[in-house]
């Protein structure tokens, strides 16, 4: 059995959960970890997470990376709350700290990934990897007419960073050049992961989980207008044609783990992470998605789009609230202040230019261990566990 210990920063989140899930399920092998710690701010009881019960999990909740203390009492607190803290050899870091204001997420968001690895470094003396989970919007593409590399797609990880302003408001450079200075010198050594819209699951309500804001809208849709009925799609004509990749948690969490045991090859490198070299469009998203719910998805007709899932749900809160009386569900996903709602409206109708990503160096990196699957895969996974977990009916 190998001795590698992991601990998973924002394990209850989307990319997290989907890390913990699979160290639980063996990935890539059942001797790969002896052991690993979930680590979450909010409270979170093992029965919600869905992960299996196993020895291997130590579930720690309730640390504040932020906290107004030094350096040397997060590491304290490490040492007390975690078993075997000692010993942590790969960290997986997927934690964020959302922000409407560009320089105070910024300035979060480093200090959280700063304090963090400094802390796992200082307490274990075993550290080997760290996984640092960012995103496509390295590249821009949330700047959409400003958007500088629209003319290059599908976009590679050799791409320079965005000029200024811009380059300052992305959190994931400073990150980046955190761990590049903390790591110097040093035995460890770490890689970044560029997913695209990340498609999963989630124990707690998330800022940006779209599968969430679409099993919602779609099963509060399907009850109210009946199975079978039509969903036209909730986005322009544009945003129904571009084309671009989804990346499940599922693929994600597999690429972090095996990028974290390949250091010899990975150590400095980033990876975008999609489904599928091959992207698509919502045209071809939009019906798969919607007939998990019974549901028939279309197009938008006449420029004319379909309901805002975030609006419709507002406007029909008290039949969701009725279905979950119906079905025993779990109460709180929707009407919450933790999820983004607007952030389906964004991603449909205002993410309408051509954005995939190049998986050449991924998939030559992983080799025989790629992994690709497609929007039933990503998506019906996601809606899965979202059942399972009484969220939806």
């Amino acid at each position: 059995m190998s001795e590698n210990h992991a601990i998973v920063f924002g394990a209850s989140g989307v990319n997290g959960w989907a890390v913990v899930n699979a160290l639980l399920q063996g990935y890539p092998s059942e001797d790969s970890f002896a052991s690993v710690t979930a680590l979450t701010h909010r409270p979170l009881s093992l029965q919600d997470t869905l992960w299996s019960k196993s020895p291997k999990l130590d579930l720690v909740s309730g640390i504040d990376l932020l906290a107004d203390a030094n350096q040397e009492t997060l590491e304290d607190e490490l040492k007390r709350k975690v078993a075997n803290a000692d010993k942590i050899t790969h960290v997986y870091y997927f934690a964020y700290i959302m922000d409407a204001d560009p320089k105070a997420e910024v300035h979060k968001n480093t200090e959280l990934v700063k304090r963090s690895v400094l802390a796992i470094q200082n307490v274990s003396s075993h550290l080997k990897f760290v996984v640092l989970g960012t995103g496509a919007k390295s590249y821009g593409s949330h700047l959409l007419e400003q958007f500088p590399f629209r003319d290059q797609v599908p976009l590679k990880e050799s791409l320079p960073r965005m000029p200024e302003p811009f380059a300052s408001q992305i959190f994931y450079y400073h990150q980046v050049d955190q761990l590049s200075w903390i790591s110097q010198g040093k035995s460890w050594s770490f890689c970044e992961l560029m997913p695209n819209l990340v498609v999963g699951f989630v124990p707690h309500n998330n800022y940006y989980c779209m599968a969430q804001i679409l099993a919602t809208y779609l099963a509060l849709y399907a009850k109210i207008n009946g199975k079978g009925s039509e969903v036209v799609f909730p986005g322009t004509q544009r945003s129904w044609e571009c084309l671009s990749q989804d990346s499940s948690q599922d693929i994600i969490a597999k690429t972090a783990i095996y990028a974290s045991l390949h250091p010899q090859e990975t150590a400095g490198q980033r990876y975008n992470v999609t489904d599928s070299a091959r992207p698509a469009s919502w045209s071809e998203r939009w019906p798969v998605i919607c007939e998990y719910f019974g549901l028939r998805g279309t197009g938008p007709r006449d420029g004319v789009a379909g309901p805002v899932p975030n609006e419709y749900l507002v406007e029909h809160y008290n039949e969701w609230r009725e279905l979950e009386k119906e079905e025993g569900l779990k109460t709180g996903r929707v009407g919450n202040n933790k999820s983004y709602g607007d952030f389906a409206r964004i991603m449909m109708t205002l993410c309408d230019l051509d954005r995939q990503l190049d998986m050449s160096k991924t998939h030559a990196m992983m080799g025989s261990a790629k992994v690709e699957t497609d929007g039933r895969g990503a998506w019906w996974t996601a809606f899965d566990r979202f059942r399972r977990a009484k969220i939806i009916p």
